[in-house]
């Protein structure tokens, strides 16, 4: 066990302060980590209730502000807002002057590289795109989560140490995406994660439906197995009907979702016919049932129950 007593951050040279330009989930917590480094939060701008309720738990004592006050205030600045709002956010704060020389501007969208913040770069401000591979919750356990997090990083060369930097500071590992990357990026997490959460509370319902008490302790121990599997082997993880060329099964399926929760069926026609691309591909399903397999495929598409016939007519 070391016993050598450990610096206090707070000790650290360079330490910076920090303003929080919108109390979401996410610019909180990375504020957080941050203060955990030794810097210190000075400013936050939160709107709606909620936020302000986020601010207060996160970041006690940190006075809420306007946003261009937590600009005057902050060496280090995070721009945590949606997406959407991020380009004339920027904008905003460097045509009324809120910006200034040498500040450091750190955005969180996966969506943009640093050229959303040239606006910010003309007035001075040294632009960091730092997006924390994560999904929050809003809680101080997010700060927990952090450690070890990935955080996609773009920055102007100049600047690439700095941000890596800060990501280590915050407990991440920085991960490097080219700017004309950004949107490839996003899209694979996107793809990933929120359809994910979909996907396992459609699953959840449908095992609701089957009679399942506790559905979510039934999938927990399958799905962490698929993942941890994925995440080894790829492609060669894939199991289950399709891979298998189970036609019939499938039908099956395509059968009881229409009957009982028509609105998965289109999610399960395009994963099941992703699937058998994949395995096809990869050697795990064997052509001569592919053939049937997508069959099934089409014609559940068409509205038909996977079996020959339309739900309702005779057979």
């Amino acid at each position: 066990m070391n016993t050598t007593p450990q610096p206090d951050p707070r000790d650290r040279p360079a330490r910076l302060t920090v303003g929080v330009v919108g109390a979401g989930r996410v610019g909180p917590a990375l504020a957080a980590s941050l203060q955990l480094a030794g810097h210190r939060p000075v400013a936050v701008s939160a709107v709606s209730d909620a936020s302000r309720r986020r601010a207060g738990q996160m970041l006690p004592d940190v006075p809420v502000v306007a946003p261009a006050d937590v600009l005057q205030r902050s060496e280090l600045v995070l721009l945590t807002v949606p997406d959407d709002a991020l380009p004339e956010l920027v904008s905003g704060l460097a045509d009324t002057g809120a910006v200034r020389p040498g500040q450091l501007l750190v955005h969180t969208s996966g969506r943009y590289g640093a050229k959303v913040l040239d606006p910010a770069l003309r007035a001075g401000a040294l632009p960091l795109a730092l997006h924390p591979a994560m999904t929050f919750t809003g809680t101080p356990v997010d700060v927990q989560r952090l450690a070890g997090c990935s955080f996609g990083v773009t920055a102007p060369e100049e600047l690439r140490l700095a941000a890596e930097a800060l990501v280590i500071e915050m407990g991440g590992e920085p991960e490097w995406i080219a700017e004309e990357n950004r949107p490839l990026y996003h899209a694979a997490l996107a793809l990933g994660a929120n359809h994910l959460v979909t996907l396992v509370a459609q699953s959840m319902e449908l095992l609701r439906a089957a009679g399942v008490a506790a559905p979510d302790r039934m999938l927990g121990p399958l799905l962490g197995a698929a993942l941890d599997n994925a995440l080894r082997s790829g492609d060669a993880a894939l199991t289950g009907p399709v891979a298998r060329g189970d036609a019939g099964t499938v039908a099956a399926h395509v059968t009881e979702l229409r009957r009982h929760s028509p609105g998965t069926v289109a999610g399960y026609l395009a994963m099941a016919r992703a699937t058998a691309d994949r395995a096809l591909a990869h050697g795990l399903l064997k052509p001569e049932l592919a053939e049937d397999l997508l069959g099934v495929l089409a014609d559940g598409a068409d509205g038909a129950d996977g079996t020959g016939s339309t739900p309702g007519e005779s057979r």
